[in-house]
């Protein structure tokens, strides 16, 4: 094996990169991580600066990768870590730059370990663990942390001794349902009536929603949505990193990954919500709108991405980070992990005794959400928490 270390995607072959998952995947695929650098939403002044780790064999195929950050601040990773960079100052330390896997600005659980099928995935997983620490060490960063990864990752990483840290989502599954009204039929009474009405008031509003996927959105209708991504974040005092041009070229490259819910009004869009589509999953980025409508943040964002999940046949639907109103629509508290890997042994040995009795609290605080769930007893699916081992 040979490892070495790109600090651009654009040098590695799409196809080559794509066949270790990103076809799979469309946050981790070649389109949408070298799109991110290609048109300006990384780099010096947004904190992320690519340092992509490769193992290739002896004829130069590309048999494993692992998307690699280095981190001059905290921004876009949604796994908090303030109090231990207030630990590592206070003891006269700098936490910045460090190091991160993940897969940027974006909070959903996917591949973070890239092996090409086929190839010894237990092997080149560990291989590329290590690798990445190496790199940690002889660049004397604080730590590497892995953001956000699926279960074949999480065995991996558990195996290496790093620090597990775990979070709670609201993601949706698909327990077989027929149609909308099926999923319905499996809530209490009382949740159903309201989900009911929270549909009928977008459409009493006047408002209609379509879908379209990522090459069936015309170029004027991308500057429109920038506006509307550009918005929410002036609106949440965010920094708005994607560009126009980032949305736009994605959405050609990656087709029918991309999946636009456009809401119109007497014929013109006034909000959409922007989602991934993987092999099995959707995947909730991005919202924005013109004017406040009642009830249409939900229509948009959580119920048109069930019925699509329904339709198509889709496993999974995770949109977006935090949230408890996602449980009476049918989102359920799920786990999230995160693992770490710190260059101070003693402090180091501090973080891995708080992600041990955080995991404690957080299962307890899972489980305590569960029963707000909407579906009546025995009528949920039944592989909630599937998502990385519940180890709380």
């Amino acid at each position: 094996m040979n490892i070495r270390i790109v600090e651009r995607l654009d040098q590695v072959p799409a196809q080559a990169w794509d066949a270790l998952g990103g076809d799979r995947n469309p946050l981790v695929s070649h389109a949408f991580l070298a799109g991110l650098e290609r048109y300006d939403c990384l780099g010096p002044r947004y904190g992320w600066l690519p340092r992509h780790v490769l193992i290739e064999d002896d004829a130069g195929g590309l048999q494993a990768a692992m998307p690699m950050y280095a981190k001059t601040n905290g921004y876009g990773e949604f796994v908090f870590d303030w109090a231990w960079q207030s630990a590592w100052e206070r003891s006269g330390l700098a936490y910045y730059p460090k190091l991160v896997v993940s897969v940027p600005y974006t909070p959903a659980t996917g591949p973070r370990l890239l092996v090409r099928s086929g190839a010894d995935g237990p092997m080149l997983r560990q291989a590329l663990i290590r690798a990445g620490i190496r790199f940690a060490r002889d660049h004397r960063v604080s730590g590497l942390h892995w953001l956000f990864p699926d279960d074949a990752d999480l065995e991996s990483l558990r195996a290496e001794g790093l620090s597990l840290r775990m979070g709670c989502q609201y993601h949706w599954r698909n327990d077989g349902y027929r149609d909308f009204d099926d999923f319905l039929d499996r809530f209490s009474s009382k949740k159903r009536k309201n989900v009911r009405r929270e549909r009928r008031r977008v459409s009493e509003q006047g408002i209609a929603l379509r879908i379209l996927h990522g090459n069936e959105v015309p170029d004027g209708l991308w500057e429109t949505f920038h506006g509307f991504y550009m918005d929410t974040f002036e609106k949440k005092m965010g920094i708005p990193t994607l560009s126009l041009d980032f949305f736009r070229e994605t959405g050609r490259a990656l087709g029918r990954g991309v999946v636009m819910v456009l809401a119109e009004h007497d014929g013109a869009p006034v909000a959409a919500a922007l989602c991934y589509r993987g092999s099995d999953s959707l995947y909730g980025r991005y919202w924005g709108c013109a004017r406040d409508y009642d009830g249409l943040h939900f229509e948009a964002c959580y119920y048109q991405g069930i019925e699509y999940c329904i339709r198509e046949g889709l496993a999974r639907f995770e949109p977006g980070a935090q949230g408890e109103h996602k449980i009476p629509r049918g989102f359920l508290p799920t786990p999230t992990w995160s693992a770490h890997w710190l260059a101070h042994e003693e402090l180091g040995a501090a973080v891995a005794d708080f992600c041990h009795r955080e995991q404690q609290v957080m299962g307890r605080h899972c489980r305590q959400l569960m029963a707000h769930s909407p579906f009546r007893d025995g009528q949920g699916p039944a592989d909630v928490g599937a998502v990385g081992s519940w180890r709380g």
